[in-house]
């Protein structure tokens, strides 16, 4: 891996062909046209062309004419896109092609196999998305500050990686290097492990009686957000990288071996020390995820404030902690269960907590420690 990122000016100058008009290929569309780039779009829907066409993510590819672009943006599904950088790349012989799929060793080994020469391609990663698909959902601003992996293989060319890191950082990116079996590794334990674990847990919902999941607060919801994603996309996706999802699954078995072996007998000798550890190596595995601005991780303090559930509260909340001078560093937002009030969790720095609890509580907030 190449541990590099890119905060540079952008300097793509168009025109650039987005093939694929989904939530990515238009919010890239969006981005582009906003800084002033020209964007041709192409999708085999006409009506999510059209739709993207009609939000403003760029003009149907017919009216490109004989222009050759400078850079070609595959967004196409999985299953199909190393057919549409083999034909890209023999469409557009001046362009760089990239695509945007979220797995990367498969479809370079596929374009190998064919023979196709990939001085001009790159593959590429954009680390964001929504649980909503479609153009409808798309947003001009979606990667910004958002990890983008670029994977160029060894023949690709210093103007076609250029190029790619050059859209990356056009559209507010953080470009980071790996090659494709690293970038392919990587997203299997941060990315496509979660969807698997998300889906498993709100699978267990199915069928439950209403008075229980009446009981749910966030940490439900927290962890089954990402359930909601296309099933269609992800069905590509853990197929085109089941090799190393199921490494990771392998190892996620044996804990749960372990966890039922443990709670079949949880008075036995050793049991509770097993459960402690269990845990701590989840305390362990969680501190090292990376904390605000991608920095190392930090502890921070929690407080919750009781808000009525009407129109400006929160909002009068927020400015009144910045008028007391204290920086929060993160915010959730969950309702109580049969009362007329929402709670909003607080995160701040260690050394903040008890001035703005004072503060808060000088002011009428109603907090709760």
């Amino acid at each position: 891996m190449s541990a590099f990122r890119t905060h540079g000016r952008g300097h793509l100058n168009g025109p650039v062909v987005v093939i694929g008009t989904g939530l990515l290929g238009t919010s890239i569309g969006l981005g582009l046209r906003g800084r002033g780039v020209s964007v041709f779009l192409s999708d085999p829907s006409p009506t999510n062309q059209a739709v993207a066409v009609d939000i403003g993510a760029g003009l149907p590819l017919a009216r490109l004419g004989g222009e050759q672009p400078e850079l070609v943006v595959v967004a196409a599904p999985p299953d199909v896109t190393a057919d549409v950088v083999e034909r890209s790349l023999a469409d557009y012989p001046a362009a760089t092609v990239v695509d945007i799929a979220s797995v990367k060793a498969g479809i370079l080994a596929d374009l190998r196999r064919r023979g196709v020469d990939l001085a001009r391609y790159v593959g590429t990663h954009p680390m964001a998305g929504r649980e909503k698909s479609g153009p409808v959902a798309a947003r001009g601003e979606l990667f910004t500050s958002m990890p983008w992996v670029v994977c160029p293989s060894e023949e690709t060319s210093p103007g076609a990686l250029q190029a790619a890191r050059a859209l990356a950082t056009d559209l507010g990116a953080l470009v980071t290097q790996f090659n494709a079996e690293e970038h392919d590794q990587a997203v299997a334990l941060v990315s496509h492990l979660p969807q698997v674990m998300s889906s498993l847990v709100a699978s267990r919902l199915q069928g439950t009686q209403m008075h229980a999941l009446s009981l749910a607060g966030n940490g439900l919801r927290d962890v089954t957000r990402i359930a909601a994603s296309d099933p269609t996309l992800w069905v590509q996706i853990l197929g085109a990288n089941a090799g190393q999802v199921v490494d990771i699954l392998h190892g996620v078995r044996e804990d749960l071996n372990r966890l039922i072996g443990t709670l079949e007998d949880p008075t036995a000798p050793g049991a509770r020390l097993d459960l402690a550890q269990l845990m701590s190596e989840g305390n362990a595995g969680q501190s090292r995820i990376p904390g605000k601005h991608g920095g190392p991780p930090q502890a921070y303090s929690w407080l919750t404030v009781l808000v009525d559930d009407r129109p400006g509260q929160i909002a009068r909340l927020l400015t009144e902690i910045g008028e007391i001078g204290v920086n929060l560093e993160d915010l959730r937002l969950d309702h109580s269960s049969g009362q007329n009030v929402g709670m909003v969790e607080l995160s701040v720095l260690p050394n903040k907590h008890d001035l703005l609890i004072e503060a808060l509580n000088d002011r009428g907030w109603r907090v709760l420690q």
